[in-house]
């Protein structure tokens, strides 16, 4: 079959024999994927030495149609679904309390094990979530950094009117604008240094901050009266937005650490100082639930996904696995505008 194999940092390949996999965790069902989306993670991890081990198959943003269920599966062949890539040990105390994402021993599709850049892959049963009919299901393949996102979204208390802003108009901070809309926030500032990104932003009516060309603490306590925001998202990972989120939110508002930090975050006295007198409450996040089944993230991504939540707009680059080692060498590069790029495995059912 096909696949992209990372066989040394730096060194990706596309081949077109490699073996279906074999069932190494009991109640697997194999699929067929359909879509897969190239992370910001693939690029540290097979271009900056930070993969697991190699030969890796990297790839974890995944939705796939069901080739062989499993024995006393509730899905059938041909069903479609996606893919929660994280794969828990089912023993550790987050295990029990269904806080998977916490596991003290767990996999990792695309990243501690093979993941989607490969036709065929082997899931156990409580990872595959049916993708509704109405669902694109080249769409579907971003299930995993919308619920990402939602599940930032949802530690906040936000009220029907509230204001907000997102550093990082990528991928995962233009979902996380989508939610804090969905959730009520009537006013929602996007800051970025990338003009593409944030004419995008502009045109799914979020109000856009070159943050090269303005100051964007400055900008949204002008335009918010002198209050700045009630909640303050973190999308981008960079230890100046980390502290400008801090700063631009309005007494008693919450701020929201997304973005994986590259670099050392400080901070000085006046704003630490700020902190504790505007009474800010400050949530970390990572990844996201799949439990309780039914108000989980990911059913609820999919319940909404192409009916209020926007993924299209965000697709520059539709693309055949072969073509992975060429778009990598953009990407790492830096040549062309590459906002999300999909590989579209199996072109027939995702037309």
């Amino acid at each position: 079959m096909k696949a992209l194999v990372l066989e040394a940092d730096k060194k990706l390949k596309f081949v077109t024999d490699r073996s279906v996999p074999k069932e190494e965790v009991p109640n697997s069902s194999l699929v067929r994927v359909a879509a897969c989306g190239i992370c910001g993670s693939d690029i540290p991890r097979g271009f900056g030495g930070k993969a697991y081990h190699y030969p890796l198959v990297m790839g974890h943003e995944f939705s796939a149609v069901v080739e062989e269920p499993a024995k006393g599966s509730k899905f059938k062949s041909g069903d479609r679904v996606a893919v929660f890539p994280l794969l828990q040990c089912g023993k550790c105390g987050p295990c029990q309390t269904g806080d998977y994402a916490q596991c003290v021993n767990y996999n990792y599709f695309g990243s501690r094990c093979d993941g989607g850049f490969e036709e065929l892959l082997r899931v156990p049963e409580e990872n595959l979530f049916a993708v509704p009919k109405e669902v694109n299901l080249l769409h579907a393949s971003m299930t995993e950094p919308a619920a990402v996102a939602l599940h930032g979204i949802r530690k906040l208390h936000i009220k029907a009117g509230d204001t907000a802003i997102v550093f990082g108009a990528g991928p995962i901070g233009n979902l996380a604008a989508q939610w804090l809309r969905i959730h009520g926030c009537s006013q929602i500032f996007i800051v970025d240094i990338d003009e593409r990104k944030l004419e995008l932003a502009a045109k799914m009516g979020f109000i856009p901050i070159n943050s090269k060309e303005k100051d964007p603490v400055k900008e949204v306590t002008e335009r918010t009266n002198g209050a700045g925001a009630d909640r303050s998202v973190e999308a981008c990972g960079l230890p100046v937005t980390f502290l400008q989120a801090v700063q631009a939110t309005a007494r008693f508002g919450e701020v929201l650490f997304m973005g994986n930090i590259m670099g050392t975050f400080q901070i000085g006295e006046k704003d630490f100082s700020n902190i504790l007198r505007k009474e800010l409450a400050i949530y970390g996040t990572w990844n996201s639930k799949v439990t309780p089944v039914g108000s989980d993230d990911w059913t609820t991504v999919l319940r909404f996904m192409d009916r209020g939540l926007e993924i299209a707009p965000l697709i520059t680059d539709r693309l055949p696995l072969e073509e992975g080692p060429a778009i990598f060498d953009e990407i790492v590069g830096r040549r062309g505008f590459h906002n999300k790029v999909i590989f579209d495995i199996t072109p027939k059912v995702n037309s």
